[in-house]
């Protein structure tokens, strides 16, 4: 794990990378930016009332010095960012509703992040995943060709590394859904410094059974290849099929994965979220997310059950999605 997080580190070092984290009167938020500021590679921007967040910064024995702290009530260019967010919202949101929108943190941490001022942002220790999501959804947006924003989580056991997805996010993806969930997952294994070799799962592997579940997982590698010719990438594949070589050989002996996937595609949320806890906490595997893709810029959820060392990898993480 350790290995994981020191490639990240070197990616973001000397880039003076800004990370907003909304939830600035958290202990583990501050806690995390106090760590982060002591690195000295990332600059966190802490959302609330500066007297108040370096208040219970100093009660946690918290050095915040070179962090942001930015308050919406008295931001200098308040002005400036409610005009940007009735733009991007299209007519959704009126002057005066935008005001009162952006009196909300991850509201204000994520135009921030639109506007320029940061590169990404980190929330969800105090709030529900919506509230992180929902924002993101309405001002960052996703990349274009891309519908829908996906979770992956990467599982790392000692000097194995492996990417699962979509394990946060979509609860039943149709083929176009996979295929962009494929690509995006393609392209955070590389961040992780993993060499994609893409598996769609199924129940059945090419073709040994057929059903809409299974047709649905082939019409997604079809669609992938399509748009990315390049990529490594096979299925339907059963998971024995698509990470046991011997297996593979029996099975799938044309698959250009030759039993050695790294990243894997489940078919639902439901499979997705299983397998992930099953590798984690049978395999042994250590779980490093959910990380969000897809976005034009990184926003990532924590779980409110995270630790302050969960927020400072998160923050790495996605000052690392920013490059």
């Amino acid at each position: 794990m350790s290995n994981l997080f020191d490639t990240m580190k070197a990616k973001i070092d000397g880039k003076g990378t800004k990370i907003v984290l909304p939830e600035a009167m958290d202990e583990r938020i501050l806690t995390a930016a106090g760590q982060l500021t002591a690195d000295g590679m990332i600059t966190p921007v802490l959302v609330g009332d500066k007297a108040k967040v370096e208040q219970k910064a100093d009660e946690l024995g918290v050095d915040i010095s070179g962090a942001e702290v930015l308050n919406p009530e008295d931001y200098p260019e308040y002005d400036e960012m409610v005009a940007s967010f009735v733009e991007r919202r299209k007519g959704k949101a009126t002057e005066e509703k935008a005001r009162e929108i952006l009196q909300d943190e991850n509201y204000f941490g994520t135009m921030l992040v639109y506007m320029g001022k940061a590169d990404g942002l980190v929330s969800g220790a105090a709030h529900s995943t919506a509230d992180t999501v929902r924002p993101a959804l309405q001002i960052i947006k996703t990349k274009p060709g891309i519908k829908k924003t996906s979770g992956v989580f990467v599982m790392v056991r000692e000097d194995e590394k492996y990417v699962f997805a979509d394990c946060a996010i979509n609860i039943s993806p149709d083929s176009q859904d996979l295929a962009e969930i494929a690509l995006a997952s393609a392209e955070t294994a590389a961040l992780f410094d993993v060499d994609p070799k893409v598996a769609m799962l199924s129940f059945s592997t090419k073709g040994s059974a057929k059903s809409p579940e299974t047709e649905k997982v082939a019409e997604a590698l079809n669609i992938a290849k399509e748009q990315n010719p390049d990529l490594v990438i096979d299925g339907e594949f059963q998971f024995d099929a698509a990470f046991v070589p011997s297996v593979a050989e029996k099975k799938a002996p044309d698959s250009p994965l030759k039993g050695e996937a790294n990243t894997f595609v489940f078919p639902s949320l439901e499979a997705g979220n299983i397998g992930y806890k099953i590798a984690q906490r049978l395999g042994g595997f250590d779980a490093v997310g959910p990380v969000l893709q897809g976005l034009n810029q990184p926003v990532n959820d924590l779980s409110r059950g995270c630790s302050a060392d969960d927020v400072y990898k998160l923050a790495i993480i996605t000052a690392a999605q920013s490059l």
